[in-house]
């Protein structure tokens, strides 16, 4: 006897069936509902339009050319450099001899140069066109002990002098913030006073002054060229100088805990510095005068990165923090409260403020979102990481946007669309 399927008009012998089996029939999904994947891996959408491998551990830095905007670096926990060009798979400089992970990298304003900081204690500086090591910048090494016997750690940070080839550098247990001309790099300037780790520092983009920001909870306003130190930031609750201007009361003794600074932002006009907190909190600090204008209060856990936008100046900004608490909040100059709180799912590690308004976060949950500045809305969310981002950076026309993780790739994203006039 056959059986005829009244769908599809298949005849089926009774010879083949094997079993029979009762189904309920509510226990059925529906036509529209996600069906069985089969056993096989889900795994999310990748929108990265390239991806480098050249890592054999997690990458901790990235850093586009201002000049190529095809030209990317990449550092990581394998001790390993990498040149490379977004969309050619055939051309990846190794850059060697770091003795630690690379921390930071950082490209000369003339795209010339290559600044690798790493956690041995050396910032090494690479020629672009040639691919090779131009010098060797010496830092705290581990010949320089503590009294306790300690290595002092290696630079966790790497800037460039907004005109010239001096480079400065931090983050070492020396509590010292360093700077080399490069074209004379056997004599390294030190900037003592800090009482622990120098965990942020930059040039002012008039290049006049330096701004660093410590785990002592200080920040300290220098004279690049005498190594002067000419405030030290007062709280602005305080007449007296203190060394704790971000700090978190805590117990029943309302003792002061400070808790440091970690990030660190300066306005174009080289007025104003925005500085973020492991306790929560973000200050906006007057360079000229030492003296903090104002406090912000709404991050409930390590602010991570702050940024201006490009236009920001003293009389009119707009700002950007995120931190591990999964917030990113929207300041704005003319409004006393925040003008946006975006919410994350995760901690968020890196932050750039792009054009038309535009924000990329990049997240633990290895998602980089875009959001808008003016709405809040977060319009595109970037996945293919399959592990926390560390650094995100933009091509120097606008057009890609890349990150790091610590999958050990890096990945290339298209995002003229949100960066373009």
């Amino acid at each position: 006897m056959n059986m005829r399927s009244p769908n599809h008009g298949i005849f089926i012998d009774e010879s083949d069936i094997m079993n029979e089996y009762e189904v309920d029939e509510e226990e059925l999904p529906d036509a529209d509902e996600e069906g069985d994947s089969g056993g096989e891996e889900i795994f999310d959408e990748d929108d990265s339009i390239h991806i480098f491998t050249g890592h054999t551990d997690m990458v901790n830095t990235v850093a586009c050319s201002p000049t190529d905007p095809s030209l990317v670096a990449t550092g990581g926990e394998d001790e390993k450099g990498f040149l490379w060009m977004i969309n050619r798979g055939d051309w990846a400089p190794l850059l060697e001899g770091h003795g630690d992970s690379i921390s930071s990298l950082s490209f000369s304003p003339d795209g010339q140069l290559l600044a690798s900081g790493g956690l041995d204690g050396v910032v090494k500086v690479w020629d672009i066109a040639t691919g090779d090591l131009r010098c060797t910048l010496e830092g705290p090494t581990h010949e320089t002990e503590d009294i306790k016997g300690v290595p002092p750690g290696g630079f966790q940070w790497v800037r460039w002098h907004p005109e010239g080839h001096f480079i400065l550098a931090g983050g070492s247990k020396d509590s010292s913030v360093w700077m080399w001309n490069v074209d004379r790099p056997s004599f390294p300037y030190v900037f003592t006073g800090h009482a622990n780790r120098v965990t942020c520092a930059d040039f002012t983009p008039d290049g006049r002054k330096i701004c660093s920001g410590s785990e002592d909870a200080t920040m300290k306003i220098w004279n690049p060229r005498t190594s002067e130190n000419i405030h030290v930031v007062i709280d602005h609750e305080s007449s007296k100088r203190t060394s704790s201007y971000h700090n978190e009361t805590e117990g029943s003794n309302n003792i002061e805990k400070p808790k440091g600074v970690t990030c660190m932002a300066i306005t174009s006009d080289s007025s104003l510095a925005l500085t973020g907190s492991r306790d929560g909190s973000v200050h906006l600090v007057n360079i000229l005068t030492g003296k903090v204008v104002t406090s912000f209060r709404e991050h409930s856990e390590s602010v991570e990165c702050v940024v201006f936008e490009a236009s920001s100046r003293r009389d009119k900004w707009r700002a950007a923090t995120v931190g591990m608490d999964g917030k990113l909040i929207i300041w704005d100059s003319q409004y006393p409260y925040p003008w946006h709180i975006c919410n994350h799912e995760d901690g968020i590690t890196s932050l750039l403020w792009l054009a038309m308004g535009n924000i990329a976060t990049g997240s633990l949950d290895g998602k980089v979102r875009l959001w808008n500045s003016r709405s809040g809305e977060c319009v595109r969310t970037l996945s293919g990481h399959s592990d926390a981002i560390q650094s995100i950076a933009v091509s120097s026309n606008g057009d890609f946007l890349v990150s790091v993780s610590d999958d050990k790739t890096s990945r290339v994203f298209e995002i003229a669309e949100f960066n373009r006039p």
